[in-house]
């Protein structure tokens, strides 16, 4: 009988793991798998952590429902009935910016009435139909992007905030083509985004009058979804559904080396593993380490992916405390506002559950690639600072009855310019280690959907493979 070996037992470890049994077992496919974890936690980053009636998410709270994979797979867990969809709230996003709080407009009349963007700012980006399509090979940064197509307004009230509250991320360093690469394609097919959207929504039209297509109000995002519990949930319902035939946690992989009467070897702390194949669901830094000594020029390539710090404060207040309407999602601030925080959620608007009756519980977020010096500051800094930035962005003065404090050291990977080059590199090098699978979101997006679709690619390749 083969033997898959899957290393890391987060997201993408527990999908590709229970995508792998599954596609096997439609196959007629005998075939064992083991995943290992260092950690006696299953999860990685996903971790919704339960306290004075509190529900805080250590990392990710969610995904949105506009991609198919992760739907599917709650739904051959039968977990879909535990399935939450965020609140109408969630569709109400701010920036602030000129000392207040400013709604992102949903539409050309509320952009317009919109004091985000001055006039000059609207205008330039009125201009954006005229901008000369980019013709260049190189790697376009988001900010040379952003300052192309959009203007220098847009590009630090609309784009840099977008940037850091997704990948926490620095906008003159990341590429377009691997963060975003439907924007790049909108480009490329009709010209210019205004363009890409006239014509699109003309052909949504003519499919709904066609009755090939539906309506939908939930817009080309999709609804933030997670679980009653906590987004947690989908992982432990992973690892139960597993077992423990197949998951070995807090067993630390110390290395990967080439076997002799099968391809491969992994070596852990407690013993040694043989495989036919080995998936690495790993951050690239800890693939790089594991992979050292079986094959340097991936570990070297995988090396050259950076990762952003991220402190994460969540705090709890009883409502009557705070005089601002928490009707929305939250908001994000521009660096050039210069306060110490990325910006901030409203968790207990977005979900229920999410805090005691008659209490709030807010989550600031800290550092990313433009401040990674916060990731050392100090328990009581680190509140004095959310603190500052509340009382400035809401008017909150009131002192957190709670408060719960995450550092993530290596938070989120970074597509900085040249990771599509790195990605195509890793392509080429694979083949000449056959068995060897890479899986994560290291490499073609950093959501929970991402990481799903990645799985289903790794189970598909790992069980072609094999």
């Amino acid at each position: 009988m083969k033997q898959a070996i899957i290393i890391g037992g987060g997201i993408s470890g527990l999908a590709t793991a229970w995508l792998l049994r599954e596609k096997a077992r439609g196959a007629g496919v005998e075939l064992g798998i083991t995943l290992l974890e260092k950690e006696n936690r299953l999860g990685g980053k996903i971790w919704s952590i339960k306290e004075e009636g509190f529900l805080c998410e250590w990392g990710p709270n969610g995904f949105l429902d506009n991609k198919p994979q992760t739907l599917e797979l709650c739904r051959d867990l039968n977990a879909d009935s535990q399935l939450l969809r965020s609140n109408d709230n969630a569709r109400k996003r701010f920036i602030y910016s000129g000392g207040v709080l400013n709604r992102l407009p949903e539409n050309g009349p509320s952009f317009l009435k919109s004091t985000l963007i001055s006039w000059p700012g609207k205008l330039r980006l009125a201009m954006e139909p005229f901008i000369p399509q980019y013709r260049g090979d190189e790697d376009e940064t988001l900010a040379a992007f952003g300052r192309r197509r959009l203007g220098e307004e847009a590009l630090n009230k609309l784009i840099a905030p977008m940037v850091s509250g997704i990948f926490a991320g620095d906008p003159e360093t990341m590429s377009l083509k691997s963060c975003f690469p439907r924007i790049a394609e909108l480009e490329a097919e009709y010209g210019g985004l205004i363009k890409a959207m006239i014509r699109l929504a003309k052909k949504k039209k003519a499919e709904i009058a066609a009755g090939k297509a539906v309506a939908s109000a939930a817009g080309p995002g999709g609804v933030l979804t997670s679980f009653r519990g906590g987004i947690q949930t989908l992982t432990d319902i992973l690892a139960a559904e597993l077992g423990m035939s197949v998951v070995r946690s807090g067993e630390g992989v110390v290395r990967v080396a080439k076997g002799e009467s099968v391809p491969w070897r992994v070596v852990t702390e407690r013993g040694e593993y043989s495989a036919d194949a080995v998936i690495m669901a790993t951050p690239a830094y800890a693939s790089a380490d594991f992979l050292e000594g079986v094959a340097p020029e991936i570990s070297g390539v995988l090396r050259q992916i950076p990762y952003a710090t991220m402190t994460v404060v969540c705090f709890g207040y009883e409502r009557e405390r705070i005089a601002y309407d928490l009707n929305g999602f939250g908001y994000l601030i521009p660096k050039q506002e210069k306060l110490s925080t990325l910006g901030t959620l409203w968790d207990s608007s977005i979900f229920e559950n999410r805090a005691p009756e008659g209490k709030v519980l807010l989550r600031s977020m800290m550092g990313g690639a433009c401040f990674p010096q916060y990731i050392k500051l100090s328990d009581a800094e680190v509140e004095k600072r959310v603190r500052d930035d509340l009382e400035r962005t809401m008017g909150i003065t009131a002192p957190p009855s709670f408060i719960r404090i995450f550092r993530h050291e290596k938070a989120i990977p970074q597509y900085v310019v040249g990771h599509g080059k790195r990605l195509e590199a890793l392509a080429g090098m694979l083949p000449s280690h056959p068995g060897l699978v890479l899986t994560g979101n290291s490499y073609r997006g950093i959501g929970l959907n991402d990481c799903v679709a990645s799985a289903h690619a790794a189970a598909s390749e790992a069980l072609r493979q094999l």
